[in-house]
């Protein structure tokens, strides 16, 4: 990784891995959703309430998690999210009935609602500012790639452990825990500022940025709804609507993955030499030349490829977002804001697999028609609401406090 010293690239690898293993655990659920509505004596759209609580409860753990990093740091802070998410994870494996297990998972939302702003701020507090670019893609690169390690799992063994299985096997991130104890330490920007820098309230960071806060909120909505809308019912819409088995659902999952990984560190890095707004800009528009084969396709093939390219660009740009949102906040507010604004768009965004699951049930079981509708409307957003925003590329981190965009 560029010239990065041993202890930044721990922090990168520690960084990227608990973001990896967080969204691993999240899309267990997805891929087990019809299942559970099987045992559980529900439809589709009634479980799909537990996807809408876990986003909705983000925001808690954000401001939760966000203000005790920034009082005791950043590091042991993220050793307590993945407890606590672990725990929760294992915990909805044992589920006695339906309202157990949506509490169960809002407790795992407020947990995961910690998980970005907290991670993504070590890293880019630690990195050199010339390679946050990459390491944007790179880190939001652990999305998808926790959603490919919950395809290969399925793949691979929800035969033999059925839905319960799943979630035990959920609990494994806590084996990361060792690592980031002993190779990944805390955030040279926190150990210097923490003598010398009082941290803001939420309320007063919101009132003194309240136009930059409201416009972080509304792009966050939209690119949660981007993400969520083109992943969250896709593999629901290759059981139902396709009639695809499982070991076929998770090999195009395992695919369209690979491609969101890989998308994220293009346009990641893309955005070192055009800019943070026409990655952005460029990511989208792509999407939408994909979406009519990857929403309305019957052949397998053109599936598997469509998916494989729709990813590439959704991912593609979500790749650029960490350094984004790092970027336009000021200093003082950076524990706190990005990750909030990040997780109140996941609550506006919540309402996805409900509508999605809605249209489909008004349209004679049509996901891919719920799917492009919302996919197709977010890209447009995105386009226009980056278009309006400032470009960042270039501001430094390190030690510095950026200038606000509003």
């Amino acid at each position: 990784m560029l010239n990065w010293t041993p202890t930044q690239k721990n922090v990168a690898f520690g960084s990227f891995a608990s973001w990896t293993l967080d969204a691993f655990d999240f899309f267990i659920l997805v891929f087990v959703l019809s299942d559970l509505a099987q045992y559980f004596h529900n439809a589709v759209y009634d479980m799909s309430i537990a996807i809408m609580l876990t986003l909705v409860v983000r925001p808690i753990g954000a401001l939760l998690f966000g203000r005790l990093a920034e009082k005791y740091g950043r590091r042991p802070i993220l050793m307590l999210n993945i407890v606590i998410f672990s725990l929760f994870e294992l915990l909805s494996a044992w589920s006695p009935n339906f309202v157990t297990f949506l509490a169960f998972r809002m407790f795992y939302g407020i947990a995961m609602g910690g998980i970005w702003g907290v991670a993504s701020l070590l890293v880019m507090e630690t990195i050199p500012d010339r390679s946050r670019g990459i390491m944007s893609g790179i880190f939001q690169g652990g999305y998808p790639c926790g959603y490919l390690l919950a395809s290969i799992t399925f793949g691979l063994f929800f035969d033999m452990v059925g839905w319960r299985g799943m979630f035990m096997i959920g609990a494994l991130p806590i084996l990361l825990l060792p690592f980031i104890y002993f190779k990944v330490p805390e955030s040279p920007v926190w150990l210097a500022a923490r003598k010398h820098q009082k941290s803001k309230g939420l309320l007063l960071i919101i009132r003194q940025y309240w136009k930059l806060s409201i416009y972080m909120v509304l792009l966050m909505a939209c690119f949660n709804f981007f993400s969520h809308g083109t992943q969250d019912l896709y593999p629901t819409f290759l059981k139902l609507q396709h009639q695809f088995d499982s070991h076929t659902v998770s090999l195009i999952a395992i695919s369209y993955n690979i491609a969101a990984i890989l998308g994220g560190i293009f346009f990641g890095a893309l955005s070192e030499h055009i800019g943070r707004r026409k990655a952005i800009i460029l990511a989208s528009l792509l999407s939408l030349l994909v979406l009519p084969l990857w929403a309305f396709s019957s052949s397998f093939w053109v599936i598997g490829l469509s998916a494989f390219l729709m990813q590439f660009m959704v991912q593609g740009a979500w790749g650029v977002v960490p350094t984004y949102l790092t970027e336009l906040v000021p200093a003082n507010a950076r524990a706190v804001l990005p990750g909030f604004v990040y997780q109140l768009g996941n609550v506006i965004a919540s309402v996805n697999t409900m509508l999605q699951s809605r249209i489909a049930e008004a349209y004679n079981g049509n996901y891919g028609l719920g799917m492009a509708i919302v996919a197709g409307t977010v890209a447009v957003l995105i386009c226009l609401f980056v278009a309006f925003g400032r470009e960042t590329r270039g501001i430094e981190i390190s030690g510095s406090v950026s200038k606000p965009p509003y």
